[in-house]
C-alpha cells in the first residue's frame, strides 16, 4: 500500500519521503507501519467496529498517538495534567509485550498488530507507556473477553501486567518492568481493541508494590505511586488515547458521543 500523500512520486522517492515525515514528527523510537494507507470507500457504511480493526494501518501515526495530550482535571484532586510523547515503538506482534500469564488471557482474542507509544509528563518525573492491541475477535468475542476480566478482575492482578517500551536515548530508556508503579487495561467492547497504559518514576528507581489504577486512584492511599498520581496518568492517557481511537473510526453522525 502507499503512503498518503505521496502522490505519484517513485516509490523510492515515496519511501524516502515517508521515512523523512516519520523521522521528523518523532522524539525517538520508530515506525514501520503504522500509518500506512488502506483507505476503503466502503469502511463507514461498514461500521466502527470493523472500520476499528484496519486502522492500525489506515490511521497516521499522530493521530494514534498525538504528540502531545491534555488532560484537563485528569490528575489527584482534579489537576491538570498533560503529557507529551517521547517514542513511538515499531508496530509488531505482541511477543514479549505482556507478563506471560496476561498474555495467555489475552490470547483468545488474538493478536492482529500491537501499537506503542512511550509518553512523558509536563515535569518530566514520569513515564507511561500507552498501547493498542487490535485483536481479531468479533464482537462476541470482545464482549466475552471483557466478561471474563472484569468478572476474574484480571485486569487487576499483579502478575498479568502489560510491559513498559523503554526507548533508548530517552527519559524512560529505564522504564522496565521492575520500574513500573501502576497500570490499566480495558478491554473494548465497540471495537476489537484492547486499549492499556503503564506508569513509572522517570529516574528508574524500582517499584516493590505496583497497583492497578482503580487503586492508586482512591482517595487517601499512601503508597508512592498513589501520591505521586501514577494511576491518573495511566488513566487519563489511555482513555484519551481511546477515546480519540473511537472518535477516528465512529460515523460523523455517532461522534458526539462521550469525550474522554
Amino acid at each position: 500500500m502507499r503512503p498518503r500523500g505521496l502522490g505519484g512520486r517513485p516509490p523510492r522517492a515515496a519511501a524516502a519521503a515517508a521515512c523523512l515525515v516519520l523521522g521528523l514528527g518523532l522524539i525517538g523510537g520508530a515506525v514501520t507501519g503504522s500509518w500506512l494507507t488502506g483507505d476503503d470507500p466502503q469502511d463507514e457504511a461498514r461500521g466502527p467496529f470493523a472500520v476499528a480493526s484496519g486502522a492500525w494501518h489506515n490511521l497516521p501515526v499522530d493521530q494514534l498517538f498525538p504528540a502531545a495530550v491534555d488532560g484537563p482535571e485528569a490528575g489527584p484532586g482534579g489537576a491538570h495534567r498533560s503529557w507529551t510523547r517521547i517514542a513511538v515503538a515499531p508496530d509488531g506482534d505482541c511477543k514479549d509485550a505482556f507478563d506471560p500469564l496476561l498474555h495467555k488471557a489475552l490470547a483468545p482474542a488474538g493478536c492482529q498488530r500491537l501499537l506503542r507509544a512511550t509518553y512523558t509528563d509536563a515535569t518530566g518525573s514520569h513515564v507511561i507507556t500507552v498501547g493498542l492491541l487490535f485483536t481479531r475477535a468479533d464482537a462476541a468475542g470482545m464482549a466475552a473477553l471483557n466478561s471474563r476480566f472484569t468478572k476474574e478482575g484480571l485486569d487487576r492482578r499483579t502478575d498479568l501486567m502489560p510491559r513498559p517500551y523503554a526507548a533508548r536515548g530517552t527519559v524512560a530508556e529505564g522504564f522496565g518492568d521492575a520500574q513500573r508503579a501502576s497500570w490499566t487495561l480495558t478491554v473494548r467492547t465497540d471495537m476489537p481493541v484492547v486499549v492499556y497504559a503503564v506508569s513509572g518514576f522517570a529516574d528508574g528507581r524500582t517499584v516493590t508494590e505496583p497497583l492497578p489504577a482503580e487503586k492508586a486512584m482512591e482517595s487517601g492511599a499512601t503508597s508512592a505511586p498513589a501520591q505521586a498520581g501514577l494511576g491518573h496518568d495511566a488513566v487519563g492517557l489511555a482513555d484519551r488515547i481511546g477515546t480519540a481511537l473511537r472518535k477516528s473510526v465512529t460515523p460523523a453522525a455517532e461522534k458526539t458521543e462521550r469525550s474522554s
